[in-house]
């Protein structure tokens, strides 16, 4: 028998699984799973004959998610084997790694647990042990479950739309991780732990090369943002997404909205208050895809307002180079996203004269002709504006430097998800800006789902490139995701994601998006979200957008 493994004729045995022949027709590359007609399938199956296969690795994201899954896996048996009596929570993606919470009554960690799970993780890799599917039915993954205290699963699975799944078993532990594992425990062997108390820092293979373990970042600004997004959780009582349904089966989820609002908008305020004592002159803002980084700043500016300033914004798009000036990659295509597609000399000119009281004739950028309008508009600004600029390079030195940095506040905007489906099942960031995406793609642009899916792996390079490693000069940090907001962007997105047919290349991505989405309960209250709501950017109804949502 045949099939087209990574472009090549393979031939193979009937009955062989997948391992056998990527085993022998690949030697030297570490596969985790194969990619066959945009399903994602383990490498303990066995193919049919006649597929097109492609061998998922490292330098694959659907290959990370696996090495990430097996990795957690190996980090909670380690646990599990040394301290039993102690829970675990995976709280979020920290750089390059996971940061991990492990509990117990004294609340206690130390480095020489640290060192041990770390050498029982090692010693569990040398076994080199199967993870095993084990078919089970939802009653009794729920029983499972619940001898061993883990309610958080229990919770969940009483959501769960189908009666029978499968978990994986490795010695006396199962776990469900919402998507296929690698064959044993013997392919997970690049992975470091640190000690972050409370928590220690899973650290995955560095994303360049993945033979050696990326480095730890140091990263106080976010973690302190994730830390304080955990202390909301908290006072909503909603750490997992059982808590939102609950609260939405309940009839509770519309005083949840107003609270969760009502967090933002303080956080907002306080940032205006920290702003208005900072004696700077220059608001930047940047922040990845899907962050809500204009409302934000169109929110930022009214309560500004209210302090008895008055803002003003400039555009960094009026700033852009002419298409055709933009230089061509290797590849023949346009970075539309670096540095030099905006005329930095200019935009430095401008806003120093600005800041000096002169005034400037700012340009128009013709977003149809991709060009530089003829025409301008005069721009003067007092001593006592503040400066609004939002954009993806605002933290970045390069942009304003002329600008001394004791004339500049920095924020930094991103949705941080501290929402989990469970204590060991995260809901990945980018995960939840691309259903904001998604939705908001459709609603406005009339970009389906499958077009915005393209787009989002060079979105997500450009971020890597441009933004994030600029995050930690922010002076404040706004995390603009709302604990509510996937049980409302679901009914948007749910149908768009199951319309996606399988041999489409995006099927990989959707299934894993509609697979976590059968969890959540949807809530139908956009009556109960403010106009100025940053989700109101995303679904519509934005006292902000209304003119365009009009055209």
């Amino acid at each position: 028998m045949e099939l087209i493994l990574n472009g090549q004729a393979v031939q193979f045995e009937k009955g062989e699984t997948f391992q056998s022949i990527v085993k022998r027709a690949l030697p030297d590359k570490k596969v985790l799973g194969v990619l066959v007609g945009g399903e994602t399938l383990s490498l303990t199956e066995a193919p049919r004959g006649g597929e097109k296969v492609r061998a998922l690795d490292m330098m694959s994201t659907e290959g990370r998610l696996i090495y990430e899954r097996s990795l957690r896996f190996v980090f909670l048996l380690a646990v599990h084997q040394l301290f039993p009596n102690r829970s675990v929570r995976i709280e979020h993606s920290l750089g390059t790694g996971l940061y991990c919470v492990i509990r117990d009554n004294r609340n206690l960690l130390t480095a020489a647990d640290v060192k041990a799970i770390e050498a029982r993780m090692w010693d569990i890799v040398r076994q080199d042990l199967k993870f095993e599917k084990h078919p089970i039915t939802k009653r009794d993954a729920i029983a499972y479950f619940e001898r061993n205290g883990e309610m958080d699963k229990v919770n969940l699975l009483r959501y769960r739309p189908y009666e029978s799944f499968q978990l994986y078993r490795v010695g006396d532990m199962m776990e469900y991780f919402y998507g296929i594992m690698a064959p044993s425990t013997g392919l997970i062997d690049v992975f470091a732990l640190h000690l972050e108390l409370p928590g220690v820092v899973l650290l995955l293979p560095d994303n360049d090369d993945p033979t050696r373990v990326a480095t730890l970042r140091e990263l106080p600004r976010l973690m302190n943002t994730f830390a304080e997004a955990a202390r909301w959780n908290s006072i909503l009582h909603c750490s997992n997404t059982a808590d939102l349904n609950g609260m939405i089966n309940n009839g509770q989820i519309r005083e949840f909205i107003r609270v969760n609002e009502a967090m933002h908008e303080r956080a907002i305020m306080r940032i205006a208050e920290q702003f208005q004592s900072s004696g700077t002159r220059v608001i930047l803002i940047a922040g990845p895809s899907s962050s809500g980084k204009t409302t934000f700043a169109n929110r930022l500016a009214i309560d500004l307002r209210v302090l008895g300033l008055r803002p003003v914004a400039l555009s960094l798009d009026d700033y852009y180079i002419d298409r055709e000036k933009i230089p061509y990659e290797d590849d023949g295509s346009q970075d539309l996203e670096r540095l030099d597609t905006l005329d930095v000399p200019l935009f430095n000119d401008h806003l120093v004269r600005l800041l000096q009281g002169e005034p400037v004739a700012v340009p128009l950028y013709d977003f149809k002709t991709q060009k530089r309008s003829e025409k301008t508009h005069l721009m003067h600004v007092e001593a006592d504006q503040p400066i609004i600029i939002e954009g993806i390079h605002g933290l970045n030195n390069e942009l304003t430097r002329d600008v001394a940095r004791n004339l500049k506040f920095k924020i930094y905007i991103s949705a941080l998800t501290n929402l989990n489906l469970d204590d060991h099942n995260r809901i990945r960031t980018t995960d939840a800006r691309l259903l904001r995406r998604m939705v908001r793609d459709y609603n406005f642009r009339k970009t389906m789902p499958e077009e915005t899916m393209a787009m989002w792996a060079s979105v997500r390079r450009g971020e890597e490139k441009y933004i994030f490693p600029y995050q930690e000069e922010a002076d404040v940090v706004f995390n603009s995701s709302l604990v509510y907001e996937i049980a409302v962007l679901k009914k948007y997105v749910y149908p768009m994601l199951q319309q996606i047919a399988v041999d489409s290349p995006y099927y990989t991505m959707a299934h894993r998006l509609t697979k976590f989405l059968n969890y959540f309960c949807s809530a139908d209250v956009e009556d109960e979200i403010p106009i100025n709501s940053i989700i109101r950017e995303f679904i519509g109804g934005s006292c902000f957008y209304r003119e365009n949502e009009k055209n």
